[in-house]
């Protein structure tokens, strides 16, 4: 798994380079639209109602000695508590939001890297491509915060919480991971094969997903060119994948493999 990290993370090199070979920032205009719009009512969110949570969670301190400092931790801890869980939202809104403009990208990334080939991609509409990125993301959003509420409770907890930290860190890297790589798997695989794919290829999701988590933290910036970079790169990943695994078929149409190979 360590080396599909690497090379998920690896993928990102070249990115600007291979944007502008294809023209797609074009494709961009409206997903970073929405990706900023997003961000910024989360930031604002996190802003405005990190002391009500604060003092919500201030509450459970019983004693006098000790009160007004435990409030202030708490204000820190309600900022947190909101900014993880509006990362988790805002990653899958965006992703959902965007899948219409983000498969024209992933299946130019795909003809630019193997030209002609004889594979009988899957015809989906607009409508389609943006229900089954809503499905995607609302499937991994669940799965994301019935994890995340244990390893929020945990990363409070000296020691322990480095680990629920970090585990929280790859969680969110391996959905966004997902999200990404489904751009590509639209076109190929149905949900369920596309969840099957991902499973077999963790790796290559969680090092896409880490580069993204952290772009994220750029001020502004990280809003503007995140998504970009990281459906190009994830792109560029799943499709040497699935070439490397003989699933998308050459010029001969009996090359065509029906399901995914271990």
């Amino acid at each position: 798994m360590l080396k599909n990290i690497v090379n998920g993370i690896k993928a990102y090199f070249g990115t600007f380079k291979l944007i502008a070979k294809l023209g797609l920032w074009k494709y961009f205009a409206i997903p970073i639209l929405i990706s900023v719009v997003t961000g910024l009512i989360f930031v604002a969110l996190t802003y405005f109602f990190s002391d009500n949570l604060g003092q919500l969670i201030a509450k459970v301190w019983p004693w006098e000695w000790g009160a007004e400092t435990f409030a202030t931790i708490s204000t820190y801890i309600g900022g947190l508590v909101i900014l993880v869980l509006g990362l988790i939202l805002y990653k899958h809104i965006v992703m959902a939001l965007s899948a219409p403009f983000m498969s024209p990208v992933s299946e130019k990334v795909e003809a630019h890297l193997l030209g002609e080939t004889g594979h009988k991609h899957r015809n989906t509409s607009f409508g389609q491509q943006l229900s089954r990125g809503i499905r995607i993301n609302m499937r991994n959003l669940i799965r994301e915060v019935l994890f995340m509420i244990p390893l929020l409770v945990l990363s409070f907890i000296p020691v322990i919480g480095i680990v629920g930290t970090v585990l929280i860190f790859l969680i969110q890297a391996y959905y966004v991971g997902f999200g990404n790589m489904d751009y590509t798997m639209e076109r190929h695989f149905n949900y369920k094969e596309s969840i099957q794919f991902v499973r077999k290829h963790r790796g290559t999701a969680i090092g896409n997903g880490i580069v993204f988590v952290l772009m994220l933290f750029i001020p502004i910036i990280g809003f503007i060119i995140t998504l970009p970079i990281s459906v190009v790169a994830a792109s560029t990943e799943t499709v040497k994948i699935l070439d490397d695994k003989k699933l998308i078929a050459n010029a001969d149409p009996s090359e065509n493999p029906k399901k995914i190979k271990e």
